[in-house]
């Protein structure tokens, strides 16, 4: 929304409340685009690689891919349940919906 200065000087507490709404508002001078009212926003501290160092492991199996899953997406999941029941020993009987 395009509005003039002297507007902006005297409407300014209702075009805060319209950019704290989410608008952006465009302060004009003869109709012309001079300055944007928008919200303010605090600049995040950059980021410092290696801040959590020492803080997290990564399991040693974190690259491997279960058999289940490979199967589950190589030859359909109705193959990938049974072949993950066959390996884990369970017996009961599974419902595929279609």
């Amino acid at each position: 929304m395009l509005v003039n200065v002297y507007q902006a000087k005297t409407q300014l507490s209702k075009l805060l409340d319209r950019v704290l709404e989410g608008e952006e508002i465009v302060i004009g001078r003869a109709g012309k685009p001079v300055a944007r009212l928008v919200p303010f926003r605090r600049k995040q501290a950059p980021r410092v690689p290696g801040r959590l160092a020492g803080r997290i492991v990564i399991a040693e199996d974190f690259d491997a891919t279960p058999e289940w899953l490979l199967d589950a997406f190589e030859v359909g999941r109705d193959s990938a349940t049974h072949a993950q029941d066959q390996r884990s020993g369970s017996d009961h009987a599974h419902v595929v919906l279609p």
